[in-house]
């Protein structure tokens, strides 16, 4: 187990599996908007692992699966505080704007191809992860998505993922539909269901416009309201339904 502790300034944002519990929003603890925002202190189970326990637990008994199956289930990230959010977003903002020239909203409109607003991230929960198979040799960035498609090496532990890893409760969060807006394809993101529901409904519940606005990080003075209420529809709650 590990514990880590984060102390910065505070901010005022039905799942029925056959082998897992039906869930109950009245039964489901209450997340502070701290924790919802990546910003709490929690503890994170497992050594390379760093997930909350029933997260971990889950994800232990899928990774002995894939390894009978022939399969070695890495983890490239898991939980991500929002500090450390904070600093993927301040990167890729400076770079675009000041290397490359963009403009503020373009700049910002290319870094949430992929990555979120600081605060916003699912991996905050302690709940989701990125993950590859460990057995391939592959050179340069794993988390491509022809690298998990056909002829690719992390095809077979996808194939395998989409026959398994929901009856061990992890759900691909941003799928491959046609209609899907928001975040691109990410073949190797998943989300412990069980958990991420209910954190997902109650940060919902927030006023979640105003949590962005009030955050000093680099970009902020230029989020417009068009831009802020776009994400939230379509980065945050445009995901796979199963999560919803």
């Amino acid at each position: 187990m590990q514990r880590r502790t984060f102390v910065k300034k505070a901010s005022l944002g039905s799942l029925a599996m056959s082998t897992l519990p039906a869930l109950s929003l009245a039964n489901d603890p209450e997340y502070s908007i701290l924790e919802l925002m990546g910003k709490a202190d929690i503890e994170l189970f497992g050594k390379g692992i760093n997930l909350r326990k029933d997260a971990h637990d889950a994800f232990v008994d899928m990774k002995k699966a894939a390894y009978t199956a022939g399969f070695d289930i890495k983890i490239v990230s898991s939980y991500r505080d929002f500090y450390r959010q904070q600093a993927i977003w301040e990167r890729k903002y400076i770079k675009y704007t000041e290397v490359d020239g963009m403009e503020p909203i373009p700049a910002m409109e290319k870094i949430i191809e992929y990555s979120t607003i600081p605060g916003t991230s699912r991996h905050h929960w302690g709940t989701d992860i990125d993950i590859i198979d460990g057995y391939p040799k592959v050179d340069g960035d794993v988390l491509v998505p022809e690298k998990f498609g056909e002829g690719g090496p992390f095809e077979g532990l996808k194939k395998w993922l989409d026959e398994n890893s929901e009856s061990f409760g992890f759900h691909l969060v941003y799928t491959d539909s046609y209609f899907r807006r928001g975040f691109k394809y990410e073949p190797w993101h998943y989300s412990y269901a069980p958990t991420s529901i209910p954190m997902l409904a109650q940060f919902r519940k927030k006023n979640i416009f105003r949590l962005i606005k009030e955050e000093e990080f680099e970009g902020v003075s230029h989020f417009t309201t068009n831009f802020l209420k776009k994400y939230i529809h379509d980065n945050i709650l445009d995901i796979n339904p199963d999560l919803l």
